[in-house]
């Protein structure tokens, strides 16, 4: 049994606009590197958090991490322990999976350590471990992509039933994320209890609409399609210079422009890497004209999703 196993989780874009709690896609960059070793002591234990780590717990109860790793040594019956070393390369809060990349990353690495051989789908219970800490609710639009690569649809959740779509190899992704924390706890807590028939029929809509883009590769339909009219009009506030920022994306020539999972990052899709990049620093523009510290990440959608590394 190797003694210590170190694996990589990428960042993920969740909701993707119109598809709230159902579609999902990796990025390339940035993730979370975590490295499990075998300890005497049962148990888990954190050794270290290093990144961005903004004030992540340590006590394995509360970690998103440390999570599916207890998960899998009570489901194999372990009388062994597992160390971790978390190294943070999501910005925690910002709406770009954080969460979903340590929870991952932990799971991945624990179960090649452990030798327990199994597949990503038998996985991903555990990872929803590290998930609900982060957020009171079974989510997995970040973590199915994150674990998985491409673009992820979640068709439902009882079961859980995971459908992955090949999207358009020349889809470029842009991230920007202002400098602030958003917890995903208190951003789901400003959406609506309930929605208009009209709105759910647009939003259905524009989620079949994207489905249908990514697969006949048609990218004007891909721009129609994503528009949020749900969680965005909800949520929007909460950003600096969002509808700006919008503005800005579109008129540099993103395919859309909407946030990323709960925000505060926000996510446009255009055809070609110089087109994001002019994206990014429109986009940039604006959130400087505020004095808002910002980082921007241009990705193609990663499609190999987490993996042991070392």
């Amino acid at each position: 049994m190797e003694r210590e196993i170190t694996a990589f989780a990428p960042a993920s874009v969740s909701n993707v606009a119109c598809g709230f709690d159902i579609m999902g896609f990796a990025l390339d960059q940035p993730g979370d590197t975590v490295t499990a070793r075998v300890v005497k002591s049962p148990g888990v234990r954190i050794k270290s958090i290093t990144g961005s780590t903004s004030s992540l717990p340590t006590d394995p109860a509360l970690n998103t991490a440390a999570a599916p790793v207890a998960a899998l040594l009570k489901h194999c019956k372990a009388t062994l322990g597992v160390e971790l070393e978390i190294s943070k390369g999501v910005p925690v809060g910002g709406g770009i999976g954080s969460s979903a990349a340590s929870a991952v990353a932990a799971a991945v690495a624990c179960n090649a350590l452990l030798e327990l051989d199994l597949t990503k789908e038998e996985l991903l219970p555990f990872a929803i471990e590290g998930e609900k800490i982060a957020s009171d609710a079974i989510h997995v639009d970040n973590l199915s992509p994150s674990l998985w690569g491409g673009f992820i649809l979640v068709r439902g959740y009882k079961p859980i039933d995971i459908v992955q779509i090949e999207a358009p190899r020349d889809i470029w992704c842009t991230v920007i994320h202002p400098h602030i924390e958003i917890q995903t706890k208190a951003s789901r807590k400003l959406l609506p209890k309930s929605v208009p028939l009209a709105d759910l029929v647009t939003q259905t809509g524009n989620a079949a609409g994207l489905v249908a883009g990514l697969l006949k590769q048609d990218y004007a339909l891909i721009g129609r399609s994503l528009h949020d009219v749900v969680a965005e009009p909800a949520r929007s506030h909460m950003i600096p210079g969002f509808a700006n920022m919008k503005a800005a994306a579109l008129d540099a020539g993103a395919l859309g422009c909407s946030i990323s999972g709960s925000g505060p990052s926000v996510f446009a899709l255009s055809i070609t890497k110089e087109t994001a990049d002019k994206v990014g620093a429109s986009m940039r523009k604006v959130l400087d004209s505020l004095a808002c510290p910002n980082t921007v990440f241009v990705s193609r959608i990663c499609s190999n999703g987490a993996r042991i590394i070392s």
